[in-house]
């Protein structure tokens, strides 16, 4: 069960993705119909997953969860953007230069949205990683880019595992050094991937 799962939310993530770069081709003026069949693939499995949480592991709950969100975030964009192009409030665009403008838009976007997790060294800190899922999985990104730019192996690197290891080396220091809050930091030195954990002051 547990590949199945996993497999899936592999094509979750993917349909995600699509829906959004379809959706921006739609805006554009590039496809004269939204991405219909795409999100009903993916409302099927979220409703599909929904029922199923016993199911998954905590690494995989903790992937839907993200997952939910990113979908959620992008449906609601969409559903503005629809509403004032259906209202005639947003300027239009038409044919190539319409779609280089959303192309260019939506690379940009995409470009933000990553540039955070790119830089190091990235340092983000918490009280307590089983509240604070998002900064969790900045850091579990960071520190995936981290290696992959220093040339090592970044698959086996799982949300489970990393998830794990910060909540017992954030309970570990917080005892050790009667601490409330402890931060880590991601950075290359030499050609490997470092990740350190100190008590904040």
């Amino acid at each position: 069960m547990s590949k199945s799962v996993d497999e899936d939310l592999a094509q979750l993530e993917r349909d995600i993705r699509q829906l959004k770069i379809e959706y921006e081709q739609y805006f554009g003026g590039g496809k004269a119909r939204p991405p219909a069949e795409v999100e009903w693939r993916i409302e099927t499995c979220l409703k599909r997953y929904s029922d199923r949480g016993a199911q998954m592991n905590y690494g995989q709950r903790f992937r839907y969860g993200n997952l939910t969100q990113m979908y959620s975030k992008f449906r609601d964009m969409f559903r503005k953007r629809m509403k004032q192009r259906e209202e005639g409030t947003v300027q239009r665009h038409f044919g190539a230069a319409a779609r280089e403008i959303e192309a260019e838009r939506a690379r940009k976007r995409a470009q933000q949205e990553e540039a955070a997790t790119k830089q190091f060294p990235f340092a983000v800190s918490w009280s307590d990683p089983d509240t604070e899922n998002k900064k969790v999985e900045q850091l579990f990104t960071a520190f995936g880019h981290a290696k992959a730019e220093a040339g090592e192996d970044a698959q086996s690197l799982t949300m489970e595992v990393f998830q794990r290891f910060v909540r017992q080396k954030t309970a570990q220091l917080k005892k050790q050094q009667n601490a409330n809050e402890v931060e880590y930091v991601v950075t290359i030195e030499g050609n490997q991937a470092r990740l350190k954990a100190r008590v904040k002051s």
